[in-house]
């Protein structure tokens, strides 16, 4: 990154690609792999995406400012029929597995929305909200900048990982990540 480039710009593009490889992770998928459990223990590829991409959305309007995250914002927990509140953190395994998700055209539509959201948000951040200390559960309290890094980039493309794995699995491309 050159020298130019400020912490909320460096902050935005990672997230962005962040939820691009969510995107390109699920775009070729029919309805049934996206929903595929590989084993008994084992979350779908959709839920892990869910999980990323909500937690995104959640992270940097709610947690941050207290705005209407996308989630709600576009109605997608009534067209998706998922929950309203919850985004995979602390669920147990049965409730992660028991939830389903839809054709990944519409899936794409949220990632896509949370997307335009995440990077505007990020991009316009200055080094003083980005340095402001907030409660985020279950990491406790860090700096917002930090919570970016460590719970949407750095979490996030660790769920990133298993799905690229997970479409290896089935046949599909990995991520290349």
């Amino acid at each position: 990154m050159a020298d130019a480039v400020s912490l909320s710009e460096q902050l935005a593009l990672h997230v962005g690609r962040l939820l691009d490889n969510c995107r390109r992770s699920v775009e070729d998928l029919t309805v049934d792999q996206l929903n595929h459990q590989p084993g008994p223990t084992a979350h779908s590829i959709g839920f892990d995406i869910w999980h990323v991409v909500r937690t995104a959305d959640n992270v940097l309007l709610f947690v941050f400012d207290r705005e209407q995250p996308v989630w709600l914002r576009g109605g997608f927990e009534e067209r998706f029929n998922l929950p309203k509140v919850a985004q995979g953190t602390g669920m147990t395994d049965e409730e992660a597995r028991a939830l389903r998700f839809p054709e990944p055209a519409q899936f794409c539509e949220y990632i896509d929305a949370v997307r335009a959201a995440a990077v505007a948000k990020l991009g316009a951040m200055t080094e003083a909200e980005l340095a402001e200390v907030t409660r985020l559960n279950p990491w406790s309290e860090r700096s917002k900048g930090e919570h970016v890094l460590q719970v949407l980039v750095a979490h996030g493309n660790g769920h990133l990982g298993r799905t690229s794995l997970a479409r290896s699995l089935m046949g599909k491309h990995d991520l290349g990540i």
